[in-house]
């Protein structure tokens, strides 16, 4: 029988997505301008946000953009926001963007110095996963604090696709694609394996993701609200490590306890050790690899190795903004690895291009969120709450809460900015406000773990082509923070309650703290 226009249309409209999903999608759309204009536009703001994450819990159904997308043109079109409003929320985030577009194509040019190194770290680290994984935590957070979080996340992604794609291509006799997993029946005792590889990689992967949380609150370059927050507050580069101190040390060191005993007892997904057959095929590429190696390989390897180099020292020291330096390291591998065709830089791109267009959707939400207040009542509730001590606990735990939900960066910026007019104002102290900045900034990276929309850099590793490989979805993503989530929440909470505020007056006693501000 043939296909009605009708049915042809349903079968179009978000392609292979279940038809349970679709029809979701489409009762949004009908219910949203129904709740604008007849109950409240305040409440359809808060369904907007609900449905939003609803695509992003479902990235593994369909990906995000198509249906998110859908939602932010309605949203626009009812008059939630105004295309002008999503034009400056972009503008506000305009380094986010670059990084996505240039840093990580600049990181797949240097795939192989990156796949030799930790090929070398994975193998040289044979007697505990326990270790190994402490070790990808500490140096993704030491890397995170130096350069970005979303940094760390994109090289670490392109190694582990390095990894995933020599045990593929050997097992399944069918190259590095990753979509085909039609492995032959004989192979049982591969399809075992590869379950474990996936879990053992998911388990490093998520590590990696929680050090690049521990490590990026430490410092004005590890997140970008970081740098608006430091801004705003005059701090400069030491002058952040040491205010935020008293929260980010202990969290640090809870947050590498953690490491160890999820991997030490195995639960919440963790504990699975690297097959070794597994092992043995890496051992064999990486035999076969030294052995082929040749001068101009050899040369290509070096180049990468300066311009990694001249990459965490002008991400360190703040030279340019993040993706203009991703841009130069583009230009200076590919000019001296002979990479001059347009369609072999193009591929550079294919992995970031799509996120960026999500993160362009759902920066329009952001929009939505700001031209309908939804933050608003909350702010005002703070500001007048009358105890200190409980006031900074909860601008820790609201933008802790917001940030899991919303986004981080957007977060952070909305209440540096309120706190910054309550201090024009004369509503809070110069003392006051100093500590309001400790507590946004480490309310807005260290809760927000819980959820993969919490950071930029999660929410990318989630909607990568190296998700579905592994089988990590969102709420897999959820299950395996949680024990990092309520340890370095809860630690934070104590932290700023009990030791900020008393910390930062010995610090300012030592001299460690000028006190000309306040």
């Amino acid at each position: 029988m043939a296909m009605s226009l009708k049915s042809a249309f349903f079968m179009n409209f978000l392609g292979k997505a279940p038809n349970w999903y679709k029809f979701s999608i489409v009762l949004f759309l009908i219910i949203n301008p129904i709740v604008f204009f007849l109950i409240s536009p305040f409440c359809a703001g808060w369904f907007l946000v609900v449905e939003f994450i609803f695509t992003l819990a479902m990235a593994l159904k369909c990906y995000p953009l198509q249906p998110g997308g859908l939602l932010a043109i309605e949203s626009i079109i009812i008059g939630m926001t105004s295309s002008k409003q999503v034009e400056n929320t972009l503008l506000a985030n305009i380094e986010v963007l670059f990084l996505l577009i240039f840093m990580v194509a600049g990181i797949y040019f240097m795939r192989q110095l990156l796949l030799l190194i930790f090929t070398k770290i994975l193998l040289g680290i044979t007697t505990s996963k326990v270790l190994l994984s402490a070790i990808f935590c500490f140096t993704s957070a030491l890397l995170s604090a130096l350069l970005d979080a979303l940094t760390v996340v994109a090289v670490v992604i392109s190694v582990i696709v390095g990894f995933y794609s020599i045990y593929h291509k050997v097992v399944s006799k069918m190259g590095n694609n990753f979509q085909q997993e039609n492995i032959p029946n004989e192979y049982a005792s591969d399809r075992l394996d590869l379950e474990d590889y996936r879990a053992f990689l998911r388990s490093l992967l998520m590590h990696v993701c929680i050090g690049t949380a521990l490590g990026g609150v430490m410092t004005m370059v590890g997140e970008p609200q970081n740098l608006i927050i430091a801004d705003q507050t005059g701090w400069k580069f030491g002058e952040f490590i040491i205010r935020m101190s008293p929260v980010t040390v202990p969290t640090l060191i809870f947050g590498l306890i953690t490491c160890l005993l999820i991997e030490k007892f195995k639960i919440f997904g963790y504990g699975k050790n690297l097959p070794n057959k597994v092992r043995q095929i890496l051992i064999n590429y990486n035999n076969e690899a030294r052995r082929t190696r040749t001068r101009k390989d050899i040369a290509k390897l070096l180049v990468q190795g300066i311009i990694a180099v001249w990459l965490v020292i002008a991400l360190s020291m703040h030279l340019a903004a993040v993706g203009l330096i991703g841009l130069s390291v583009i230009i200076l591998v590919t000019a001296f690895s002979g990479i001059i065709e347009e369609r072999s830089l193009g591929k550079a791109f294919e992995e970031a291009l799509p996120f960026t267009a999500l993160l362009t959707v759902f920066f329009s939400i952001v929009a939505v969120i700001v031209e309908q207040g939804l933050f608003r009542p909350i702010i005002d509730m703070l500001l007048y709450i009358e105890n200190k001590s409980i006031q900074l606990a909860l601008f820790y735990i609201v933008n802790g809460m917001l940030s899991m939900v919303s986004d981080n960066v957007f977060v952070g910026t909305v209440y540096i900015n309120e706190a910054k007019t309550a201090l024009i104002e004369g509503l809070i102290s110069r003392e006051q406000f100093d500590l309001f900045a400790v507590a946004i900034n480490t309310g807005t990276n260290l809760p927000s773990i819980a959820t993969p929309n919490g950071q930029a850099a999660f929410l990318f590793l989630l909607t990568s082509s190296l998700a579905p490989i592994i089988r990590l979805s969102y709420y897999r993503m959820i299950i395996m923070a949680l024990p990092y989530t309520l340890v370095l929440s809860l630690v934070g909470l104590l932290a700023i309650l009990f030791f900020v505020e008393p910390i930062t007056v010995y610090f300012y006693k030592q001299g460690w703290l000028s006190t000309q501000n306040l």
